[in-house]
């Protein structure tokens, strides 16, 4: 893989139809995202778009769209300083990198505290690698989650990340 130096930015309505390329394989596959592989595209984009989703896109210099990601809060009231988010990137650019350096940048700016993967189906080893490799950490695992096309029920894993120091509590004193 030769990685290409990508420009990230917000999504615009005519972003759709780039976002819509990558989506539709990756639905229609069924190996990485608990969502309906019968999707078309209006329903695909109406969820990848939804006004909660904070949404960008990974671009070459041409304007080919190569990936796009969301942010959102993972939880609302109480949980939402936590962070969630969703990616798809073409193969062969770097992208899935990129766009996971520059999400993890934005939450933080966005104010949260970190970043919370609910549902990374076990047999997508490249996420996985790519988020441990982006300081992420199993914090749970979800026996047999994820109805796999081909594998079956697999597991799903929780993944966690912070962003910003958490503030220790005031009966904690640091060892000395």
């Amino acid at each position: 893989m030769v990685e290409t130096i990508l420009t990230i930015r917000p999504a615009q309505s005519l972003d759709r139809e780039g976002i819509w390329r990558l989506l539709a394989p990756v639905l229609k596959a069924g190996e990485t995202y608990a969502l309906p592989r019968t999707w078309g595209r209006r329903q695909a984009l109406a969820y990848w778009m939804a006004v909660e989703h904070r949404v960008y896109v990974a671009e070459t210099k041409t304007g080919q769209i190569v990936g796009t990601f969301y942010v959102q809060d993972n939880q609302k009231g109480s949980g939402q300083h936590v962070a969630n988010a969703g990616f798809v990137a073409a193969p062969g650019y770097g992208a899935g990198t990129q766009m996971g350096t520059y999400a993890l940048k934005e939450a933080q700016a966005l104010g949260y505290r970190a970043m919370q993967f609910n549902f990374v189906v076990s047999t997508n080893l490249r996420a996985i690698a790519l988020w441990k490799h982006l300081g992420f950490r199993v914090v749970g695992t979800l026996p047999g989650a994820f109805n796999h096309p081909e594998q079956g029920y697999v597991d799903a894993l929780v993944m966690w990340r912070e962003l910003l120091p958490v503030p220790s509590h005031p009966s904690v004193q640091p060892a000395a």
